[in-house]
């Protein structure tokens, strides 16, 4: 399971502020806690800042490694932002994200070819949104062709299916492992990942709401997610399904999560 960390996101006021006021100890110490908590990636997200967002995502970028020996998730979809930030990383980076529009296929594609990387492929395009599991697959179906297409290997590229709020649409999360489970079958080779929080929006205990649907997705096929690695409920629930799944060989994993207490 590899998971990416999401904690430096400029949509959180926390982060943002740290960003504005260039305070490097702060972003340095959210990327030093995920990388102890497990990450495997870390998410480098300066979105926010409209206009500026490649000056403050390069000064994130630096700050992040200057902490850890993690390699990156560069979260942006403009593919000149993207373009401007892979010389900076000192490992092959992961690319968050690619969907079906034109633009975006076209600027980002390519680099992610030249540079060998690691790729994020959200099911949406420019004038829809996938909420079936057929129309989930369908647009995954087609962003496999277009990676092909492009000499980027399968094993590069991570599918997102993209879950919708249940609270605005309580089939969303059906809809979404459905999808999960077709995709892993029905192409070889592609990995699949997903965003956690989208689907407990609107709800209480928003947590509890992930925790379930982390385990139903692993149990699916899900091989890959964006989430804060330093919750320790999520985290756990995370190795107990794997565990539980047969992904966990002699439950080494989560015997060691537990005698590091990441695990509650």
């Amino acid at each position: 399971m590899l998971i990416i960390g999401e904690r430096i996101n400029a949509s959180r006021k926390s982060i943002a502020d740290a960003i504005s006021s260039r305070n490097a100890a702060f972003i340095r110490n959210e990327a030093k806690i995920q990388a102890a908590a497990g990450a495997d990636y870390i998410d480098a997200n300066a979105g926010t800042f409209v206009g500026e967002e490649a000056k403050h995502l390069q000064w994130v970028i630096e700050t992040i490694q200057e902490a850890v020996d993690l390699p990156l998730s560069i979260d942006s979809p403009d593919p000149a932002v993207i373009k401007a930030m892979i010389p900076l990383v000192k490992k092959t980076p992961m690319i968050n994200s690619i969907t079906l529009e034109a633009s975006r296929l076209e600027g980002i594609l390519p680099l992610v070819a030249e540079h060998k990387a690691k790729v994020i492929g959200l099911c949406q395009s420019g004038d829809s949104i996938a909420d079936t599991a057929e129309a989930k697959v369908k647009m995954a179906g087609q962003l496999v062709k277009k990676v092909e297409a492009s000499g980027v290997p399968l094993d590069h590229l991570y599918i997102d299916p993209l879950v919708y709020p249940l609270a605005t649409d309580d089939r969303s999360a059906l809809a979404t492992l459905d999808a999960i489970e077709t995709i892993m079958k029905e192409f070889p080779g592609v990995h699949t990942t997903c965003g956690l929080t989208n689907v407990s929006y609107g709800l209480p205990n928003r947590k509890l709401v992930n925790r379930a649907f982390l385990v139903a997705a692993i149990g699916r096929g899900l091989d890959s997610v964006i989430l804060d690695p330093t919750d320790k409920q999520l985290f756990g629930a995370l190795k107990a399904a794997l565990t539980i799944a047969g992904k966990d060989e002699f439950c080494m994993q989560y015997i060691a999560g537990f005698r590091e207490g990441r695990l509650e």
